[in-house]
């Protein structure tokens, strides 16, 4: 299909895609769509960006009516994908209809006041049982239900708070299930909660041709070096350096600044505002490396990465996947670095076992120049970039015992 003009949309809506400088669907938007217009429940499966919002956004676009009251409800694990959802769907809206967004972390009272006027709400399962207790939201006149990034809801612990929102949303409803991965899990939640789904499944949008991955050995106490020495030597656009906690995360980037790396950080750990900002930045360029633990891995947009790092290898295969899917897309090329010390051999078993097609090639690198890391408590309060201690940096050589 080369266009939308096949797909069962309004004028209006696609005259306002094409604005976007969208010009063609992707396949997932291909396969779900018309089944979303047409009033079926559907479980679409596709990677991270590649066009899954759009496609359920045309069907809550073109089915909700101004001022009926709350007709549409996205789920999303978490705040950062609840605001982008929401941006995605106002760009995409043609009707004045009202779409906010709810989630912790934030003042409730706006979002009280708003919920009394909304026809479309994206929410993280917590908040909005949140409302549902204080009742401050109105679920009876829902007519479509989404639950966006199924998987990683069901992988944050959230699958009682989705099951008991779903049995409070009125029996007659239209309800989507998206994510990157369809696991049992999801099968049996559509098993009890869909009607008939349909089951539509796209591509990964990652060309393994123009994705190149390897791994470097490397003793624990000098990955940070390597890490430095490889940021300063690649040619790179936009960096994504992914820890498995928030505390390295802030480890990684203060020794980053430290050494001149303009990085900033994004976790669970921090205040919405900050998440918020952190993200604009990084999409704006203003600045080129994000360190980051899989809260950015999953469902966020962001363009023009052209290396992921993986500071340490992820407990889970799937996560893995998904921190890789966000670089070699759109024709562009891209390399995945696996910096591998001992504790994380284990975990790069599991992918090399799981995902036995992958060709991660094995890189040595003799000659760096070694990094004493300053924790985090050993940072002045002033937030000052200067240690409270220091050490002289020397020349080191990568000696065949940290092999």
């Amino acid at each position: 299909m080369n266009s939308f003009d096949n797909l069962e949309l309004s004028n209006e809506l696609k005259e306002n895609i094409k604005k976007l400088g969208i010009d063609k669907p992707t396949q997932i938007q291909e396969r779900s769509i018309p089944a979303i217009m047409s009033g079926k429940d559907v479980i679409g499966e596709s990677a991270t960006g590649s066009g899954k919002t759009l496609a359920f956004g045309c069907g809550i676009v073109e089915k909700t009516i101004p001022r009926e009251g709350l007709q549409s409800l996205v789920l999303t694990p978490t705040r950062e994908l609840a605001e982008q959802v929401k941006n995605s769907l106002k760009s995409l809206s043609t009707k004045k209809i009202n779409i906010t967004s709810i989630y912790g972390g934030v003042s409730i009272n706006p979002q009280i006041s708003e919920l009394a006027r909304a026809e479309v709400v994206i929410a993280t399962p917590g908040r909005l049982l949140d409302h549902i207790q204080r009742r401050t939201i109105n679920l009876s006149r829902l007519k479509i239900v989404v639950l966006d990034e199924a998987d990683r809801m069901l992988d944050m612990g959230f699958i009682k708070d989705v099951e008991h929102i779903l049995k409070l949303c009125p029996a007659k409803r239209q309800t989507l299930f998206f994510s990157a991965t369809i696991s049992p899990d999801i099968k049996n939640l559509a098993g009890r909660y869909m009607m008939q789904p349909i089951s539509v499944f796209a591509k990964n949008m990652v060309d393994p041709e123009k994705l190149k991955q390897v791994y470097y050995n490397v003793d624990r106490k000098l990955k940070l070096s390597m890490l430095i020495d490889l940021l300063q030597n690649e040619k790179s656009r936009l960096v994504m350096i992914f820890c498995n906690t928030k505390r390295t995360t802030d480890f990684v980037v203060k020794n980053l600044r430290k050494n001149g790396i303009n990085a900033t950080a994004i976790h669970g750990g921090l205040s919405q505002n900050n998440r918020t900002r952190t993200m604009s930045m990084f999409n704006d360029a203003k600045t080129n490396v994000l360190v980051c633990t899989d809260v950015a891995s999953r469902g966020l947009h962001i363009e023009n990465v052209s290396h992921i790092y993986n500071y340490e290898i992820p407990n889970d295969p799937k996560d893995y996947v998904h921190r890789i899917g966000r670089t070699a897309r759109a024709g562009e090329n891209g390399i995945v670095i696996n910096l591998l010390s001992e504790e994380n051999y284990g975990n790069f078993s599991r992918i090399m076992k799981e995902y036995d097609n992958f060709s991660i090639k094995r890189m040595e690198k003799t000659d760096f120049k070694r990094i004493f890391p300053v924790r985090v408590d050993d940072f002045r309060k002033d937030n000052s970039r200067k240690p409270i201690f220091g050490h002289k940096r020397g020349r080191f050589s990568y000696s065949s015992k940290y092999r």
